[in-house]
């Protein structure tokens, strides 16, 4: 299985976090690939620097080292995430939705709003 991480799935891997589930936590371990996407230390520094969340540095450093693979955003998935259902009104979120789309990833998410037809989800309080 290949698997996309939703943002906070990444920190919560990290931080080892109550809320990411047993059933996720070996889905996470027994995947054949992982992914974080390069949304995810954007839109994690933006929510820093406002003071939302608070996590150190080393983000991306930590999640390689922890056998997470970067997915960089290309051309294609700007031209694809406009194109999502308009449920999807975070920038952020449309750009993972369709990452997971076109790369054919599974995507790891505790978001709600995300939808079962648009992507194949792992949740991951599970």
């Amino acid at each position: 299985m290949r698997l996309l991480v939703d943002s906070h799935v990444a920190l919560w891997w990290l931080g080892e976090h109550a809320s990411l589930g047993a059933n996720c936590k070996d889905q996470l371990e027994a995947a054949d690939e992982v992914y974080f996407s390069a949304v995810t230390p954007w839109e994690l520094g933006i929510k820093r620097a406002i003071g939302k969340i608070v996590f150190p540095d080393g983000l991306v450093a930590e999640l390689q080292s922890g056998g997470f693979m970067e997915l960089p955003i290309t051309a294609v998935h700007a031209e694809w995430a406009p194109r999502l259902p308009p449920h999807h009104g975070d920038p952020f979120d449309r750009m993972l939705v369709a990452q997971a789309q076109l790369e054919s990833l599974v995507f790891v998410t505790a978001d709600h709003t995300i939808r079962p037809d648009d992507v194949e989800i792992v949740d991951a309080r599970l």
